[in-house]
């Protein structure tokens, strides 16, 4: 998450979930913003003013009418400076007041003049959530342009009971922040992209694998979800986690295991995509038989100490799709090579019919598998090509989704 230069506004109301924000606050300045604060009195039963005070190094806005505000209008020189506000946690009580223009202390003052961004995070008790009231008010802010509303999370309630009620947790926050400062500039489309590797077995303790982790592949999934894309991803084994933005977003994960299982859920993807980007490790040969039960070395014959695997070619995802694409659809692929990049890459952009393909090189230190960082060209079809210098993955992304 880069927030560099960026001011953010977190209200806070009085809810049980308010001692958790100060960890929000460290990830936003860790991030680069500038962050104030502004409360309700009850908030600071929660949390106080000095600690809130202390993680963002400003003043507390917390009573409108407070002889230590930097200004006389507070709540309208806040909106001004920031560039988004999050509200979290919002009580029942503040969404009503907010959902019906109330505005009678510092934060409903506060949102009442704010015309930018804004992040909604409800928490309360399960029955109060599922009052009408509190519905209705959750309702008619969702259809406000600027609000960004949060579902509330499942789970063990401070009252004691379990249920629907809990504020998101402080990840979700974050990347709800990010979400609402990223100008949608893929809204209607649906983009399909497949990521990390694939697993080919051998029996069914042993595979043929390669060293991707999907790390590349998951951040474009983040960029174009920050963009409003519908997103599916296909998804080979990794232990990455894309469950913050599953909260707010409509993203649809398919996982798989083998490369003929990401073709077909590639395949059947596709029909639906306005853009595929194929940024998976797909295995280019599989064993042509797997043991149904684990090889053992025992059952070698006597004096023989190699075992022969005889391996076939797996279906080529790219041309496939690159065969079918319609005038309307967007094809992009990647290319890892170790020789000879530019022109192996320029050819499989040539003959899987691409728009444009990524080409990273091993050759590159910080580049390729396992690490945080890339370094790529963009080659497109009409013979033009984009150097990029070292970026970490997720700024790699955001070049390649605005380059599309």
């Amino acid at each position: 998450m880069n927030l560099a230069g960026k001011h953010i506004l977190v209200g806070i109301s009085g809810g049980i979930a308010a001692y958790k924000i100060p960890e929000l606050i460290r990830l936003l300045k860790k991030a680069g913003a500038d962050v104030q604060v502004t409360t309700t009195k009850n908030a600071l039963e929660f949390v106080t003013s000095l600690t809130l005070q202390t993680v963002s190094g400003h003043k507390v806005y917390s009573d409108v009418f407070a002889a230590i505000n930097e200004h006389s209008t507070e709540h309208i020189s806040l909106p001004d400076w920031a560039d988004l506000m999050i509200i979290a946690p919002a009580t029942a009580n503040v969404l009503g007041k907010m959902a019906h223009g109330i505005a009678d202390d510092a934060l409903t003052t506060t949102f009442a003049a704010m015309r930018k961004p804004v992040v909604i995070a409800p928490a309360m008790n399960d029955k109060m959530y599922l009052s009408p009231a509190t519905q209705q008010a959750i309702n008619t802010l969702s259809e406000w342009d600027n609000i960004t509303m949060l579902d509330c999370a499942d789970g063990p309630l401070a009252c004691g009971t379990t249920g629907k009620g809990r504020m998101q947790e402080i990840d979700v926050l974050a990347a709800a922040v990010e979400y609402a400062l990223t100008p949608k500039t893929l809204e209607g489309k649906h983009v399909l992209i497949t990521a990390g590797p694939t697993q080919e077995a051998i029996d069914p303790v042993r595979y043929i694998s390669n060293a991707s982790t999907g790390k590349m592949g998951y951040a474009l999934v983040r960029a174009c979800l920050n963009r409003g894309a519908e997103v599916t991803l296909v998804s080979g084994p990794t232990h990455l986690s894309l469950k913050a933005w599953q909260a707010f977003c409509p993203l649809n994960v398919v996982d798989v295991v083998s490369s003929a299982d990401m073709c077909n859920a590639t395949i059947k993807a596709f029909t639906q995509a306005d853009i595929a980007i194929l940024c998976a490790a797909v295995a280019d040969f599989t064993p042509c038989h797997t043991a149904n039960k684990k090889i053992k070395k025992q059952e070698l014959s006597i004096g023989n100490s190699q075992l022969s695997i005889e391996l076939k070619t797996t279906t080529d995802i790219a041309a496939t799709l690159g065969a079918s694409k319609q005038a309307h659809q967007r094809l992009i692929g990647f290319a890892l090579e170790t020789h000879d990049e530019h022109a192996n890459a320029e050819r499989k952009l040539q003959t899987k019919n691409l728009d444009m393909i990524v080409l990273n090189s091993l050759q590159d230190k910080g580049a390729g598998f396992g690490v945080d960082t890339n370094k790529v060209t963009l080659l497109y079809a009409n013979g033009t090509k984009k150097d990029l210098p070292l970026l970490l993955k997720q700024e790699v992304a955001d070049t390649i989704i605005d380059s599309i």
